[in-house]
């Protein structure tokens, strides 16, 4: 292996492994010796400055930054000991590597940047630099629009009853029209109130029969019985948006809205308040919410 100037064995034989000097033509037998020229090799530019380490042995140090050199490069800054340029990638960690009694307090210049940094190109007009900055929406309505459109709150549904009373007007209306059972319908001396809540799918009118299997949600058999409401009277369906539609599927008496007949087989949207008159004297007050 060949020796350096400093008496480091390194591998290479053009740059010492260990402090980076140029080994020359100097060989491990003549490692420190003085050339036949008479005079010593000199050192590189750009080199740094040489103090006395504690082993009486010379050590070298960035011109740089100042840190000890321990090979080719500079472990600091990155400075070539053999050519003296600083990497420019490196350049400004080199100034925040400076020891304490070199840092400068903020309100003075910062350190000055070594010649071979091209200092970079700033546009001094007012301009040019708005221009650098990234876009930024002023105005409040492109905030908005920039965010995420939020979901809607849900709509609580609405609580639709019908409730069931037993109104005089309506059987005078039809004991006045003289129809075949007219004259056995009486009104009743008591007919309490009857309140149901129309939920699923769809809320069947009429009266219960057990031999028929006919079970109706919304149950008239009485006390006091209507004997004018058919088992299967009419149906109320719920509609997806919400509401609800009567429909008569072909009751014997029929079935009113409002006080006008509907078609049988026919869906008719429902609305708060409507009355569903039906039998001899039975009335369903739609209310919806």
């Amino acid at each position: 292996m060949a020796t350096c100037p400093d008496g480091h064995e390194s591998a290479a034989t053009d740059y010492c492994d260990i402090c980076g000097k140029r080994m020359g033509s100097l060989s491990s037998s003549a490692a420190g010796s003085t050339p036949a020229g008479g005079s010593a090799p000199a050192a590189p530019a750009h080199a740094g400055t040489e103090t006395a380490g504690p082993s009486g042995r010379a050590h070298e140090t960035c011109s740089n930054c100042g840190a000890e050199r321990t090979g080719q490069f500079c472990e600091a800054c990155g400075l070539d000991f053999s050519s003296g340029a600083v990497p420019p990638a490196r350049q400004a960690a080199s100034i925040t590597s400076l020891s304490p009694d070199q840092a400068k307090p903020e309100s003075q210049s910062p350190p000055p940047v070594p010649a071979q940094a091209e200092p970079q190109s700033q546009s001094s007009s007012p301009a040019a630099a708005q221009a650098e900055q990234p876009s930024q929406s002023s105005t409040p309505a492109a905030a908005q629009a920039e965010q995420p459109p939020q979901p809607s709150p849900p709509v609580a549904a609405q609580t639709w009853t019908a409730v069931a009373t037993a109104d005089r007007n309506y059987f005078d209306q039809v004991v006045g029209h003289g129809g075949p059972d007219a004259g056995t319908i009486e009104f009743p001396a008591y007919c309490p109130e009857r309140r149901f809540r129309l939920i699923g799918p769809q809320m069947r009118i009429g009266r219960r029969s057990t031999s028929r299997g006919i079970e109706p949600e919304i149950d008239l058999t009485g006390p006091p019985a209507d004997t004018g409401v058919s088992h299967m009277h009419a149906v109320l369906i719920a509609e997806p948006d919400g509401t609800w539609a009567l429909v008569d599927p072909g009751s014997a008496n029929g079935t009113q809205l409002n006080g006008a007949e509907i078609a049988t087989g026919v869906k008719v949207p429902l609305h708060d308040g409507d009355r569903i008159s039906l039998g001899g004297w039975t009335v369903l007050t739609i209310q919806a919410g």
